[in-house]
């Protein structure tokens, strides 16, 4: 697999330099200051490849891999607005893409909120710090601060008898501090989200369903796919973070079942998997290597990391934090002799995409991570520490 490293551009705390120290040999990036439904400029891209090329005189060696993400708008995902503008943005991003040499575009379409913690520094036996997710937590949120009325029908009532009173002995920093961990989403990107504007996103969905959400991905991927499919791209969809419904929200990337509806809705090479370990895997029934067996050859990209499930679950949704990328309830082993295996078979079929790309996802925070500011699950050293054990598991598979 071709080894990456997640980075979000100038603003990002870790340096190209402190990459290229990593081992990593390419990067996953993207236009995060372009707003969804406005194109990316050739310029831009540009622009971006070089702050990772670096300059003349000391060039990193590394190269812009896969765009994550080239984001669909709420736009979109609703069908509310101005829809043929939006689409035409996309495709014109896609030229843009494929003009600067990319060939691989990560997206998702989750609704209002990318991936979803209650705590984005929980900390450890030991010292390490990682994200969490508390199902009662989460309530406190939905139903206390947020004040989402309907969320007294999503609970089981010991949960939401657990909320209340977890809410009565929070302070207004402790409250305060849960939404903003609640909110944060995808990092960099909502972090000047209100509660209102939370509650504005949220009624835009009052009418859409899981199955008029999934017409709704599968209209933007008939509208979007034959162009990638035409430049030589390959569109891969992230799964739901966590892969549950949250905030009454639909979900319908959360499953191996609903991606082999994606894959089969609209069958074409440019529709593939994001085959995230760590968003699949938080579900008790996910078979990582069943899933490669059985759609391998529509993953285009791969997230790797772990998670353990622990605490308050009900209703199919559980409590979890960020584990080390050995550790957890995902057999990465497994995963990675999956996956070596997948491309063994791709080099057989002379596919010219068998190297596929991975980035070890988010990661623990430990040793001078502490000392320095950092993106909510994206530490220097601890995805360092898990680009390593994977390193190590893919070099061992792939000498067999």
């Amino acid at each position: 697999m071709q080894q990456c490293w997640r980075w979000f551009g100038p603003a990002d705390e870790i340096t190209i330099p402190e990459i290229v120290q990593t081992g990593a040999g390419g990067v996953v990036s993207a236009l995060h200051h372009v707003p969804p439904g406005q194109v990316w400029t050739v310029e831009e891209i540009r622009r971006r490849q070089a702050q990772i090329a670096g300059p003349p005189d000391a060039p990193s060696g590394l190269g812009w891999e896969v765009v994550e993400s080239l984001p669909v708008s709420e736009v979109l995902k609703t069908r509310d607005g101005p829809v043929a503008a939006h689409i035409e943005a996309y495709r014109t991003s896609l030229v843009n893409i494929a003009a600067c040499g990319i060939r691989t575009v990560c997206y998702n379409f989750m609704p209002v909120l990318d991936w979803t913690r209650t705590d984005l520094a929980f900390e450890l036996p030991g010292g390490a710090r990682a994200m969490r997710f508390d199902l009662a937590d989460f309530c406190v949120f939905d139903r206390h601060i947020l004040g989402r009325a309907a969320a007294v029908e999503d609970y089981p009532e010991e949960l939401l008898a657990e909320a209340e009173a977890r809410f009565a002995g929070l302070t207004d920093e402790r409250r305060r501090r849960l939404a903003d961990n609640v909110v944060a989403g995808l990092p960099g990107a909502n972090d000047s989200w209100t509660l209102s504007d939370v509650r504005d996103h949220l009624g835009r969905y009052a009418e859409i369903d899981r199955d008029r959400l999934r017409r709704h991905l599968v209209a933007f991927l008939s509208e979007v796919v034959p162009t990638a499919e035409r430049l030589g791209l390959r569109l891969c969809c992230h799964p739901d973070d966590p892969p549950f419904s949250l905030l009454g929200l639909p979900r319908v990337v959360s499953s191996e079942a609903d991606y082999a509806e994606l894959v089969a809705a609209v069958d074409s090479p440019a529709n593939g998997i994001t085959f995230c370990t760590g968003s699949l895997g938080v579900s008790e029934d996910f078979d990582p290597a069943g899933f490669i067996g059985r759609l391998g050859s529509r993953i285009h990209f791969v997230h790797l990391r772990n998670t353990l499930r622990t605490g308050t679950a009900a209703g199919g949704r559980s409590s979890f934090f960020e584990a080390a990328h050995l550790e957890g309830d995902t057999d990465m082993a497994a995963t990675v002799r999956a996956l070596v295996a997948e491309e063994a078979r791709r080099r057989a079929e002379g596919r010219e995409d068998a190297c596929i790309p991975m980035r070890p996802d988010h990661g623990q925070s430990i040793l001078s991570d502490h000392d320095r500011p950092m993106m909510p699950g994206y530490p220097l050293i601890g995805r360092m520490r898990g680009l390593a054990e994977l390193r190590g598991l893919m070099t061992a598979f792939e000498s067999l």
